[in-house]
C-alpha cells in the first residue's frame, strides 16, 4: 500500500469513527476546510507514525504545517525513509 493510500485511508477511517463528515479528499483540499478537527488530526498523525515509523512534525528540523492534503501527502513521502 502506498503512503497516499494510507493516508487517505487514514482520513476516513477517522471522520468515520468521529463522527465527522470530510468534504472531500482531493490534493487541494484545505485541511482546516475538510471537515477534521484537531482531535482527528491528532489521531491521523499517531496512526500514521505507527504505521509508517515517522512523525515529520518531530523529525523535521524546519517549522513547517501543510495546508492541503496533497501537501500533508508529501509531507509524510519526503519524511519517510527510502
Amino acid at each position: 500500500m502506498s503512503i497516499e493510500s494510507i493516508v487517505r485511508a487514514e482520513f476516513e477511517l477517522v471522520a468515520l469513527e468521529q463522527e465527522k463528515r470530510l468534504t472531500g479528499l482531493t490534493d487541494d483540499t484545505v485541511l482546516l476546510e475538510s471537515g477534521l478537527d484537531s482531535l482527528c488530526f491528532a489521531i491521523i498523525v499517531a496512526r500514521l507514525e505507527d504505521q509508517l515509523g515517522v512523525d515529520p512534525f518531530t523529525a523535521s528540523e524546519d517549522v513547517y504545517f501543510p495546508v492541503t492534503l496533497g501537501d500533508f501527502i508529501q509531507f509524510y513521502k519526503d519524511a519517510s525513509p527510502a
